[in-house]
């Protein structure tokens, strides 16, 4: 016996083997101390305000206020003798397609009197050979977002055109002009 207490004291404690058997010794003790002295070992059962079912953030009497139940946007409103959004749009868009043969000045002019004065001013420095299509291949839609807002889409050969109308006092002029390709 006292050469096994002599051998695990000079050799194999000072061994690397041993150090690490140590360790692990050492390291087990820790965890199961921690755990004798932790508590339970479920971990929902410390909590004692825990509710029964689930918390909702919604009074299910006020009804539903998502996605699905907003209202449908208003008809968007015309001056009595005034354009429609659909009859602005589609002049518009005759108007920008047909500037190939006539000078910037010429195409802007046209353009004027179916834009708003900030599109306008945002045009100034385009030309009439920047436009990406040459002829419109179906009829325009009407997307109407408020009495006085609307944007509508105007499919052409290369892509589409996506106009925004506004019509604060009944008459309907473009406020802003997008192109999307397909």
């Amino acid at each position: 016996m006292r050469r096994a207490v002599e051998f695990l004291f000079t050799r194999l404690i000072r061994s690397r083997l041993g150090i690490a058997l140590g360790i692990a010794v050492l390291v087990l003790g820790v965890i199961s101390t921690a755990r004798l002295v932790g508590g339970p070992s479920d971990l929902t059962a410390g909590l004692s305000s825990r509710p029964r079912e689930p918390i909702t953030t919604v009074d299910p009497e006020a009804g539903d206020d998502g996605v699905i139940a907003t209202p449908a946007p208003e008809s968007p409103r015309t001056r009595p003798g005034e354009l429609t959004p659909e009859q602005t749009a589609t002049r518009f868009t005759t108007a920008w397609l047909g500037g190939g043969t006539a000078t910037a000045e010429q195409w802007q002019a046209s353009l004027r009197p179916l834009s708003t004065p900030e599109l306008t001013e945002k045009l100034s420095g385009a030309e009439p050979a920047g436009v990406p299509a040459e002829k419109v291949t179906g009829t325009p839609t009407l997307r109407p977002r408020t009495a006085v807002f609307a944007e509508v889409l105007v499919p052409l050969e290369s892509g589409q055109l996506r106009l925004e109308l506004v019509a604060p006092d009944g008459r309907w002029l473009v406020d802003a002009v997008d192109w999307e390709r397909e």
